[in-house]
Order: structure tokens, then sequence, then C-alpha cells
């Protein structure tokens, strides 16, 4: 027995003691291959996942490097068996490995019986062609996707190393005047340059636009760039101007309003994913150049029907760029085998530690219904009584106290529901910004907010991704997406550029107390616990004092 922070058990859960003067050290060693499922006030609950332990193997873990931090930070001996089944797992991926061979694509396995077992597989065998010999079986180019897709279901990931097309060059150079990569962004982009196909998981506010734009240096190749929408676009576009030898003449925007085909193009999800008459209309745009890279920003948003495009682009570098892997969908099987891996991930708290990232403060206000309300909640349908907490003027006073104690301060209130946040706008009289706003306008008041002319802005989930507020300090979240994980790294993310005076982020999450809203809001949480940030907890009724949050 040592005095380790973590208590591991044989059911590949991991319990990690918050208060234990070790725990950072611990989250740290863990993360790479551990998922935080519960994360209460004293002990969190992570799970060991297969998909973790590749994941960690194809950015270069070992199966050695997991079991020492098992072992090192475990308070009572490992169970033995976990620690086989760690090693077991980890030695799955690779074992079979997509090559080409002249002009052929072939799977080819390192151990016979594999590929016996996986040939037998109904699911796998249409992606199959004839034996090339022992441990070695022609593939159909056109599966290499949907191969790779069923072989992780079987628990058999390929180690894909067959290649990509160089696709059409076009010289990109970086501009580095007054400004450069900074080492973590130089690691992500060698990171994923040895694997050529993957993710980069980084924090909002880390530069991974930059990071893409290493990328796009590195290949000298036509890119085509997805965004979660217009807003975001114009933001890629005008960085790449910036940081970037690209002209405004060699980058276009496929987007609603604007159909340019340039030999860099960044389109959004919404327009690839437009259909008529069961038809996708713009599909054509995926072969309209001979792409040599193709950049999935916001991965963790992209929609269905992208993987199954996706499929088809297997011969394509492929790189997607997240805050974080978790998909609400439960799809991160599909983005391990059709975007790639994980190639690089780094800690926010590591960040925040280089001084990258501003340090954030997050505390969870709650406030508790009136008693006449609460026996309307208790009676509404189980469908309508998130929606009843959620939105109940009851936060409205809160909101304003805390808007009242962060006067001058640019501050941002975020919310799920128009209603609330026009009621809010309303008394607050402060700018709205929601998917009805017309572009023009909202890049208008996002100018405004950055130069300092608004300082507070009520804005829906149209700010949850790819809008670049870096001035913001403070934000004060309403309501949210049920339990999306994702949504609140988002919604933290959008504070956390660093501040020219050396100020930290505050982020209130306003909730009410025995509801759903605050059975959400702790699973919302999660994400954030597991990167280090614990939430303070207050009483609406403390916010009238000085000595408040």
């Amino acid at each position: 027995m040592t005095d380790g922070a973590l208590i591991v058990q044989s059911d590949k859960t991991l319990l990690l003691e918050v208060a234990h003067p070790r725990a950072g050290e611990a989250r740290a060693a863990i993360a790479p291959f551990a998922e935080l499922e519960r994360s209460p006030e004293h002990m969190h609950t992570y799970r060991v996942t297969p998909l973790g332990l590749w994941n960690a193997r194809s950015a270069g873990y070992d199966a050695e490097q997991v079991v020492h931090a098992l072992i090192e930070h475990s308070r009572y001996p490992v169970p033995h068996a976990l620690l086989v089944d760690v090693a077991a797992t980890m030695d799955r991926y690779g074992r079979l490995l997509l090559v080409k061979d002249g002009g052929n694509l072939v799977l080819e396995a390192l151990d016979q019986a594999v590929l016996e077992e996986v040939v037998r597989n109904k699911r796998i065998a249409p992606a199959l062609g004839a034996r090339l010999g022992p441990g070695r079986v022609r593939v159909h180019p056109s599966e290499r996707g949907r191969l790779k897709q069923e072989l992780l279901k079987a628990g058999w990931p390929a180690e894909d190393r067959a290649g990509y097309v160089d696709g059409e060059a076009h010289p990109i150079a970086l501009t580095p005047h007054g400004w450069a990569l900074r080492p973590y962004q130089e690691q992500a982009v060698e990171g994923f340059a040895e694997g050529g196909s993957g993710v980069i998981v980084l924090p909002c506010g880390a530069g991974k636009t930059l990071v893409g734009a290493g990328v796009m240096a590195r290949f000298g190749t036509t890119t085509l760039i997805l965004v979660a929408n217009a807003v975001a676009a114009r933001q890629w576009r005008a960085e790449l101007l910036a940081r970037t030898s690209l002209t405004g003449d060699e980058v276009g925007e496929y987007s609603g309003a604007v159909k340019q085909i340039r030999p860099v193009t960044i389109a959004t999800y919404q327009v690839l994913t437009a259909r008529r008459q069961g038809a996708y209309r713009h599909l054509g745009l995926l072969d309209a150049r001979d792409w040599g890279l193709i950049i999935y920003d916001e991965v963790h948003l992209l929609p269905a029907p992208v993987f199954r495009m996706t499929a088809d682009l297997q011969a394509r570098r492929r790189l997607g760029l997240t805050a974080t892997l978790v998909r609400e969908d439960g799809r991160e099987n599909d983005v391990f085998s059709l975007i790639g891996p994980k190639r690089f991930d780094a800690p926010w708290k590591d960040i925040e530690s280089q001084g990258y990232i501003a340090p954030a403060d997050c505390v969870e206000v709650r406030v508790a219904l009136p008693t006449a309300d609460r026996i309307a909640y208790a009676t509404a349908e189980a469908g309508e009584r998130y929606r009843f907490a959620s939105c109940h003027p009851v936060k409205d006073e809160v909101v304003r106290l805390l808007v009242e104690r962060h006067r001058g301060e640019p501050t941002l209130i975020i919310g799920q529901y128009l209603d609330q946040l026009e009621a809010l706008a309303a008394r607050l009289d402060a700018p709205l910004v929601t998917g009805k706003t017309p572009v023009r306008q909202r890049q208008g008041l996002f100018t405004a907010f950055r130069e300092g002319r608004t300082s507070l802005l009520v804005v829906s989930k149209v700010a949850n991704f790819s809008v670049d507020l870096p001035e913001a300090s403070v934000a004060i979240q309403v309501s949210g997406t049920f339990g999306s994980r994702q949504e609140e790294a988002q919604r933290l993310g959008r504070l956390l550029r660093p501040k020219g005076d050396g100020r930290g982020a505050h982020f209130y999450a306003v909730v009410t107390r025995d509801t759903a809203d605050a059975e959400f809001a702790a699973h919302r949480q999660r994400f954030l616990a597991e990167q280090g940030y614990a939430y303070r907890i207050t009483d609406a009724g403390d916010l009238s004092s000085p000595a408040g949050p």
C-alpha cells in the first residue's frame, strides 16, 4: 500500500481522490488513456476503455507507460488481471496494417490467426479481395474507410500505413512577423505530419487555427477546410491571410451565400450536407480539385453524413481539430477510424501553466425555485421539466447581480432558449446575438465587443464554437443543451484567451437546485473536471455579499 491518489479497480474504473496532494499529477498521468465518468466533490471516477488505450497507443504511448502510471499512482496493488488486459488491448492496435504494394491496397497481418478471423467476419469480408499470400489480402480502395470502421468494431483496429496522394501542389508559407508557433503548436504539427491523418486536441484559445496553418505550410498542397458556420469561415480566412503567404485570390469561401472554389477553399458543414430531393447538392465540392489536405474544424461537431463522405476520402490527408473528442452521439469510434487517431493532446492546465491560456474560476450558482413553482415543476410532464427549470425567471436577478459585480468587464451571457435570452437582453439593455441575427450584424456586434464599445453581449449557442472573442473575461451560463460536455468546454473556451493585464476568467453556471437543470449541469461539467477545472458551488443568496464568488 502506498500513498497514491488513485484506487484502481478490477472493473477498469479508477477512483481519483480530489483532495489528495498528488491528485493533479495522477490526473495528468491517466488523461491520455482514461475517460472521466463521474465527478462529485471528493472522488472522481475514470474508466479505462479500449478506444482510450488505442488512442494512447497511436499517440506514442505503450503498455509499459500505461501500466507504470497505474502502479505509480495507485494506493493499493493494481489487480494483475487489469494490467494483463491493458497490455493485451494495446497490443491489438497494429496487428493489422493497411499498406500500399505497388498499385494495390493491402491488408497485412502480423498475426495470421487475426487475419483468418477478420476475413471470415460477414461485415468485413465484402471489403476484401483476393489473397496475396500468407498474411496478406487485397482491399478494394473504395472500402479503405469502411474497412477501418468494421475492423475497429471487431476489436482489431488497423494501423493505416497506406499513405496519401500528394494532391495538387500549392505553395503555402507561414509569415511569422512578430509571432511564431508556440512549442506545443510545433509539436502538434510534427505529431500530425508523422501520421499523415488524425486529430489534434487543444484547448479553446490555444491557437488551433495556427496549427492548421502550420500543417498546410508543411505539406504545401491544395486544402479544403470544413467549418461549423459562415462566421467561422470568415475568421479562418482572415487568419490565413494574416499569418500565411496566401492572398485573397487564393482563399475561397463556399457557403450558403458564396460559392468560390480556390486552391484553399473554406466550406461549412451545413452547405456540404444540404440535400435536394434526397441527394447531397454540393457533394461535388469534394472532387472539385485534387485536394491534398482536408481540415475538419471542430471535429466533435462533424455531422453524421460527413462521416459517410469521409469514408471515400481515405487517400487524402485528414486533420481534425477540436478542444474535446467527446461526442454526445457516441461516434468517437468513427472519428478514430475515418478521420484518424489522436495525434496530439495538450491538457488544458498544462497550457494554462505555460501562460498561453488564461486561468479560469468556475462557479456554480444555485438558486431555489419558489415554493409554488416547485409544485408546478413536480407536476409537469417529464419532457417539460428541464426547460421549466432552466428558464425560470428566478435566474434573472442572479444574472443581474453577476453583471453588476463585473461591471465594465467584457461579459457574455450564454443560453439555449431564445425566449429566455430575449427577456434577459431586454432587462439588461444588452445586444442579443442568435442564429437569426444576420451575419453582417452579428459580425458588427462581435467587432464592437472586441473593440470595447460594448462590454455585454447576450448570445445563443451560435457562440459555442468558432467565435473569436479574445477579450471576453466573464461568462454567465443560464441554460445549456441538456448534459452536453462538449458545449460546456466550448463555452468556457470563449474566456481562455490570455488577457493583456494578466486577469483570469470567471465562468458562472446559474442552476436551479433540486431539478433536472442541476442534474444535467453535473454531467456537463465532467469534461472540464477531467481537465482539472473544479467548480465552486455558492448559493444565489450569497451574491449580495461583497465576499461572494
